[in-house]
């Protein structure tokens, strides 16, 4: 891909932060936070949950102009307001670079963007319908994992940037293996990412940039010094021993 990405760095203005006591400024992610570099191609945030990963995910897409709730940049509608204020004391660092395609995916509300999409194709007249971009099949007719899959390979055209919010959520590890490969494939077509994610296949894309959300704050760390490859490994290589050592009493 090309060299630049669109989203060098996130920069947390500290000296607008009106307490560190208050909330979203509690979290360790944002305390400890000063700049984020970006990687051109893949970036990921990984962290315990509660850490405050989702929430940093959510605050740099609507700092990007998407929807906090998730879905393209037109896409502007609200079934709770439950973000963060966060976003408003980011500052993206941007290149000269502009994407010609963009999507924030909310593994948590995926379900209100599927709703929003037959909303707004009941509603406008002629044209292609917006369920086309998904491959036409309602989102809502497909499994979770389906839908996932029909948004990353039917909707994402690449030279997008796309910010993803554990995209594993509702997939099998070979769907898991597709997501990676299909990443890859985005890659080439000079596309940036972003994702929060548990996944230990996921993260397995090479020469990403990891950065690690921990007490002492977020540091960047190689793939195999990361808590998801180390206990999987293990528990993968001596399943039996860590089975039984689970479920001693």
């Amino acid at each position: 891909m090309d060299a630049t990405p669109f989203i060098r760095d996130i920069i947390l203005k500290r000296d607008k932060i009106p307490s560190f006591e208050e909330y979203p400024f509690s979290l360790r992610v944002v305390r400890r936070l000063d700049t984020l570099a970006l990687h051109p191609a893949v970036t990921f945030i990984i962290g315990e949950n509660g850490s405050g990963k989702s929430t940093l995910l959510e605050a740099i897409a609507a700092a990007a102009g998407f929807n906090p709730e998730g879905g393209g940049r037109n896409f502007a509608f609200s079934t709770r307001a439950s973000h963060s204020a966060l976003h408003e004391y980011l500052r993206l660092s941007r290149s000269a670079r502009r994407p010609r395609d963009g999507y924030f995916l909310r593994a948590e509300s995926f379900f209100n963007v599927a709703t929003e999409i037959e909303r707004l194709d009941r509603e406008q007249g002629g044209g292609p319908k917006i369920i086309e971009s998904y491959g036409g099949v309602s989102l809502h007719e497909q499994s979770h994992g389906e839908s996932f899959l029909s948004l990353m390979t039917q909707r994402f055209g690449g030279q997008g940037l796309y910010i993803l919010d554990e995209p594993e959520a509702a997939l099998s590890p070979s769907r898991q293996m597709a997501v990676l490969a299909r990443i890859h494939q985005l890659v080439r077509a000079e596309s940036q990412f972003i994702i929060a994610t548990h996944s230990p296949i996921i993260m397995a894309y090479p020469e990403a940039a990891i950065h690690a959300i921990a007490e002492e704050g977020i540091t960047q760390v190689a793939y195999t010094d990361t808590e998801h490859y180390r206990d999987m490994k293990h528990f993968l290589n001596k399943h039996e021993q860590m089975v039984r050592e689970l479920m001693a009493e």
